[in-house]
């Protein structure tokens, strides 16, 4: 059984599960966008319908502050549906404290899906940022919610992680090895297939909310000191501008890049297609999907460990790893990939073939079962 009041990715690991002949359930507040049957499939309408006056008439920034007043009616609803004897409940981290009610109630293994770092090292590293940049702002998620996901990690039996980095966060701050996992996610390579070669003109592309979490604050100006090297490079933001925390940088700096508020997959990976490589410098991830998209692309990628990059790329081969909080870092970063156009190339190739390789959603779920079986049978 599977259940979140967010995140798209659970919708393909239930629907990838279905097809391995497993019996998956899904809830979730959104559309049925998978292979489930309808009546595998339960939909929190009460939910959704509570969301859209934050989502459609308030406005992006607004969004996320409705989701938390309005999670309540997920928790309310989730109680009253049926649910099937089953023996392992999957769950997001935030939303798993119901259905961990449900699995002791049946005696399921209660997995927890880790889509950020430990709750201690997300808030702790946000807030540093702003405490910097913007000093007047907090964290936008509510601390209720840190709290909660701090009691689910801990009865949780697998804490699966995103990424190399979650892993690690979650170490550090005292999680036994023994029932953490790692499995990044997925990548639809029907959509995202390589580029023939790089551009000639030099193109960066950024894809993500942005807000401070996700490290423009020493990307924008990383660029801006490569722009003064190389004049006719160019650095598109793809994302929402939904937290109010980057606002005022953004007016700032919006004269140094191209900014596209809103995108489909389909458009997204046209864009790929055209640039020379993404770039991700965040400071606190879980594991970016669109880092695997970026690399089914054919870019080389310059990211963090911190945005889990370290999951599926070697320093140096599929990209470049860089320092978090190191414009100086990312610049020459860039500056590489615009002088070196053969090392480009062939790190965007090693890219999409480790993509090509391991990198779909059918591998996901095929690590994920894996790690279910592994811990089922301890349990034997």
């Amino acid at each position: 059984m599977y259940a979140s009041a967010g995140g798209g990715w659970i919708h393909r690991a239930s629907a990838e599960m279905f097809k391995l002949g497993h019996q998956a359930h899904l809830y979730s507040p959104a559309k049925n966008s998978t292979a489930l049957p309808e009546a595998n499939f339960h939909r929190s309408w009460s939910f959704n319908l509570a969301c859209q006056p934050f989502y459609r008439i308030a406005g992006g920034r607004y969004a996320e502050a409705g989701y938390h007043l309005m999670f309540p009616v997920w928790k309310a609803w989730f109680k009253r549906q049926p649910h099937p004897k089953c023996d392992v409940i999957h769950a997001v981290m935030g939303s798993a404290t119901e259905p961990f009610d449900v699995a002791e109630k049946i005696g399921a293994l209660k997995v927890l899906d880790a889509s950020n770092s430990h709750p201690t090292s997300f808030y702790g590293f946000w807030q540093r940022e702003l405490d910097i940049w913007n000093p007047s702002a907090r964290v936008s998620v509510p601390r209720r919610v840190f709290k909660r996901a701090n009691q689910e990690i801990q009865r949780a039996d697998v804490v699966l992680c995103a990424s190399a980095y979650v892993r690690d966060s979650m170490l550090y701050n005292g999680i036994p090895e023994s029932k953490l996992a790692v499995n990044p996610f997925g990548v639809d390579l029907k959509v995202f297939a390589p580029r023939e070669h790089p551009p000639e003109k030099p193109r960066f592309l950024f894809v993500g909310g942005l807000t401070l979490r996700k490290g423009l604050q020493y990307l924008i100006p990383a660029f801006e000191q490569l722009k003064k090297q190389k004049p006719d490079a160019e650095l598109i933001l793809c994302g929402p501008l939904n937290h109010a925390d980057f606002a005022e940088l953004y007016s700032r700096w919006r004269p140094i890049f191209t900014h596209i508020r809103s995108h489909t997959h389909k458009e997204l990976a046209e864009l790929m297609r055209t640039c020379t490589a993404f770039v991700f410098p965040s400071i606190e991830e879980g594991f970016a999907r669109v880092i695997p998209e970026a690399m089914a692309g054919g870019l080389p990628i310059i990211a963090t460990h911190n945005s889990g990059a370290t999951t599926v790329i070697e320093n140096g081969r599929q990209g470049i790893i860089v320092p978090a909080w190191s414009p100086s870092a990312v610049h020459d970063a860039m500056l590489q990939m615009i002088e070196r156009p053969d090392l480009c190339d062939a790190m965007g190739k090693a890219a999409a073939a480790r993509m090509a390789q391991d990198g779909s959603w059918e591998c996901y779920a095929g690590r994920l079962l894996e790690t279910y079986d592994a811990h089922l049978s301890k349990r034997r």
